[in-house]
């Protein structure tokens, strides 16, 4: 059943794949969870049902990231729950898988709101609940980055989608100094070639590539958010922590 003093989880993107993989597992941490989705509801629906039938608290709310005002109703739609002590920023988009000469600038936009601004934007307002010079009890903040900002070369035609990843590992860091002594604690992980329901035959090969054979599964980046987020990373900030098989 869900404790909850633990207070409550945001996690955007969870309606599948990594980000339905945390909210289950945070629920399971004894976390209320907010599952937030931008278009799949029966998705994200399904994981909120599949966290009630095993006693947890969660709902569904739908909320694009980009959007400051939207944000601002997911977090009061959060707090109706409780009292905030988790963000993982999931959310984003890989664009089109194409040279940067060829990108569009409408897409490279959006891709830089979605997979940028949008952290921001949530870690601003998660600030806000948290911090203890603002009245709060702290917290955690989780940004998932992605092995594409440290091996470029294995992600061809993703120019964009590294280069937002490497701007969100760098604010991770940034924003970990400004905040830790609010009680407030901010990492990342760096996950590899994860097996969703959107890898490409690409994909797959490129994680049989690793040194351990093989692509990763959403619950062992669960499991490292599950880490990060608990009293047991009591001393981890600014840490960006990478799973990918050994890449």
């Amino acid at each position: 059943m869900t404790d909850q003093s633990k207070g409550v989880a945001v996690v955007t993107g969870a309606s599948r794949g990594i980000g339905a993989a945390i909210a289950e597992r945070l629920a399971g941490d004894g976390y209320a969870v907010v599952v937030n989705y931008g278009v799949d509801a029966e998705g994200a629906e399904s994981v909120v049902a599949a966290i009630h039938a095993k006693g947890g608290r969660a709902a569904a709310v739908r909320a694009d990231v980009a959007s400051e005002g939207e944000v601002s109703d997911l977090f009061d739609r959060a707090r109706q729950m409780g009292s905030l002590a988790a963000l993982v920023n999931n959310a984003g988009t890989a664009g089109l898988r194409v040279r940067l000469d060829e990108q569009q600038t409408d897409g490279l936009t959006r891709l830089m709101q979605v997979n940028v601004v949008g952290p921001m934007l949530c870690a601003q307002r998660a600030v806000r609940a948290m911090s203890t010079a603002r009245g709060g009890t702290g917290g955690c903040i989780v940004n998932i980055a992605s092995i594409a900002a440290k091996a470029p070369a294995d992600f061809s035609g993703m120019t964009p989608y590294a280069a937002s990843k490497g701007a969100l590992v760098t604010f991770t860091r940034a924003l970990s100094n400004e905040v830790a002594a609010e009680g407030i604690r901010v990492n990342s992980v760096s996950p590899g070639v994860i097996e969703t329901g959107l890898i490409t035959p690409r994909d797959q090969e490129m994680g049989a590539l690793s040194p351990q054979g093989r692509t990763g599964r959403p619950e062992e980046i669960a499991a490292a958010v599950s880490w990060l987020i608990s009293p047991e990373a009591s001393y981890v900030t600014g840490s960006d922590i990478t799973v990918s098989g050994g890449r």
